[in-house]
């Protein structure tokens, strides 16, 4: 029998594999359609703060749905890579420096401002139509946004993807965060507890 964690491992190269493939120019075109939902569907209030990433290797680009969200008057944040199980949220502001990350990826010096978002927008290999997700394995987001919720704080969680990402059904484990809605080129998508 196949274990929650082969099972995971082998839909997140079945799912990337697909999202690979997508054409880059594509690509493009569907982050900047996703960043017009995102600026009609996402309500923000004037100094929310939204919590977005970085793209790395074929992702989606959110950093168009991130400017379309501070145009709306959203602090921006991003993920910060503290150490080999923590991430912290730090301030996105213009012309501040940025810097390497782990993975390919930057973010904010280490002097930006630590915030606590109250939308999440999330990185993922897969997700299913209730709402979970495949990360990237490590674990990252789960204990970032435990973190939050142990801090009595609830953030918007919205996943963020291509349609090609979708799997029949994600494999569950106890410490797996669910998702609020998706976020694709098909739209803004909220999922349905089971």
């Amino acid at each position: 029998m196949t274990s929650s964690k082969d099972l995971k491992k082998e839909l997140r190269a079945q799912a990337l594999s697909r999202r690979d493939a997508l054409d880059p120019f594509w690509r493009i075109e569907a982050a900047l359609e996703m960043a017009e939902t995102a600026r009609d569907a996402i309500a923000v209030e004037p100094g929310a703060i939204v919590a977005g990433f970085w793209p790395m290797r074929t992702e989606v680009d959110v950093r168009p749905a991130l400017f379309a969200l501070r145009e709306k008057g959203a602090r921006l944040c991003l993920p910060a890579i503290l150490d080999r199980t923590t991430i912290a949220f730090r301030e996105l502001v213009r012309g501040a420096p940025m810097v390497e990350m782990a993975f390919g990826t930057v973010g904010p010096h280490a002097e930006a401002a630590v915030l606590d978002p109250s939308v999440l927008l999330v990185p993922l290999a897969a997700f299913d139509a209730r709402g979970h997700r495949i990360g990237y394995g490590a674990g990252y987001y789960d204990r970032a946004i435990s973190k939050l919720h142990g801090n009595g704080l609830r953030p918007r969680l919205i996943g963020v993807a291509f349609d090609c990402q979708k799997v029949e059904r994600v494999p569950e484990e106890d410490h797996d965060v669910v998702l609020d809605e998706i976020l694709t080129e098909s739209g803004l998508r909220r999922f349905v507890p089971d």
